[in-house]
């Protein structure tokens, strides 16, 4: 089977966008990881809006992935081990409904399975999965300086206190790899 140079786009937010884009970037297979925010009713929010938890939106992450090399069930699979699903409205210090777990799916196809991985994880925590399942009606892209972040910002102390040892934990675990797997957004 030849590859078709075809890609899809999965939508998800598991807390921090700079934390998931990390996570997501160092995957083979994924193409590209953008930082954004879906889920609510502003038109074009900017990051200060989305802080102000007005807006209904999460923030996301918008992943390009190439389904020869990695396929959607994989890629939850990840987002399952890459935050904590369980808890409502928050990831660690980070609270509020922006940093909410969510799947966007884009298509009945990505429902079923994101439905079918989130019924599969559960065996993997105590506590009750209270990841949101929801259409996707708009990604829109968040401002330059939060793409990449984590690669762009590792010294600062968000990064090294927070999403250093997420990716830590994740590369011994040999879910991610060491480096970023794409290239510029």
């Amino acid at each position: 089977m030849s590859a078709t140079n075809k890609t899809e786009i999965a939508d998800l937010g598991g807390g921090c966008f700079w934390c998931m884009e990390a996570v997501f970037e160092r995957l083979p297979g994924v193409v590209s990881v953008t930082s954004g925010f879906a889920g609510g009713t502003t038109e074009n929010p900017t990051y200060q809006q989305v802080c102000t938890e007005t807006t209904g939106h999460a923030e996301v992450t918008e992943i390009e992935f190439d389904p020869a090399k990695i396929s959607y069930s994989k890629l939850l699979e990840v987002f399952w081990q890459a935050h904590d699903p369980t808890t409502l409205n928050r990831q660690g210090a980070d609270v509020g409904t922006s940093y909410r777990s969510i799947i966007l799916y884009r298509d009945e196809k990505q429902k079923l399975l994101a439905e079918k991985s989130k019924l599969a994880a559960q065996a993997d925590f105590h506590n009750p999965i209270v990841t949101e399942i929801v259409p996707l009606k708009k990604f829109y892209k968040a401002e330059d300086y939060h793409q990449e972040y984590y690669d762009n910002n590792s010294s600062q102390g968000y990064c090294r206190v927070v999403i250093a040892p997420k990716l830590e934990k994740l590369e011994k675990a040999k879910v991610i790899q060491t480096e970023p797997q794409t290239g510029k957004n």
